[in-house]
This record gives C-alpha cells, sequence and structure tokens, in this order.
C-alpha cells in the first residue's frame, strides 16, 4: 500500500481523488494548502511519502514554491495536475490533466513502481 500526500486548495475535488485512490488500495493524506502541507511533512518521519499529489485548484506558481519547500523534508516524486491549456511544472516528475482520468491513475501507478 502507497503512501500518497496529496494538497489541493479545493476540499471537495480533493475528497474525491482521495476516495479514488484509497480504492485503489492507497493510504492517503490530505492537507488543504501551503501552509497545512508543510506543517503535515514536518510532523512525519522521513522518508513520509511515496507520492505527492498536488491538485489543479493550486496556481503555476505556488505548485512550483511547494515543491521547491517541501522536497527538503518530504521528498517523493510528484505529481503536478494541471488545468487544461497550462504548462508542465517543471520541478514536478511528471503533470498530467486530471480531467482524464486514465492518464492520472497511470502516472500515479507509474511515479509509484518507479525506483
Amino acid at each position: 500500500m502507497a503512501r500518497i500526500f496529496l494538497i489541493s486548495y479545493d476540499p471537495a475535488l480533493a475528497r474525491t481523488r482521495e476516495l479514488l485512490l484509497r480504492r485503489m488500495g492507497h493510504h492517503v493524506t490530505s492537507a488543504e494548502g501551503f501552509a497545512e502541507a508543510f506543517r503535515v511533512c514536518e510532523e512525519q518521519p522521513s522518508p513520509s511519502f511515496d507520492l505527492m499529489i498536488l491538485g489543479h485548484s493550486i496556481p503555476h506558481e505556488d505548485k512550483r514554491a511547494i515543491i521547491k519547500r517541501l522536497a527538503q523534508i518530504c521528498p517523493c516524486p510528484v505529481l503536478a495536475l494541471t488545468r487544461t491549456n497550462e504548462e508542465s511544472v517543471a520541478e514536478a516528475d511528471r503533470s498530467v490533466d486530471p480531467m482524464d482520468a486514465v492518464a492520472f491513475l497511470a502516472a500515479v501507478e507509474e511515479l509509484l513502481t518507479t525506483d
């Protein structure tokens, strides 16, 4: 069972993704916004997560800042969910449009199996 850290600015979308990931057998910890994400990471033993997912509700520049800041205390692969026509997040290991559920789930599994 993988440990996934889901960060979002939209609690309803985060809850939907959390339920989907749990149905896939993963353990999910969610945080709403940067401050809560930072607090969660500081409270976890390291390494604490197998994958971090940044919701598409997070503005592009905030995603970049979150990745840079949390990489030091919560090192793990990062999947950035991007809005349609939004550029990929260079600091993330993968970026994907979450509206394509097949691509989203494939990216999760790919990042969890990457050594």
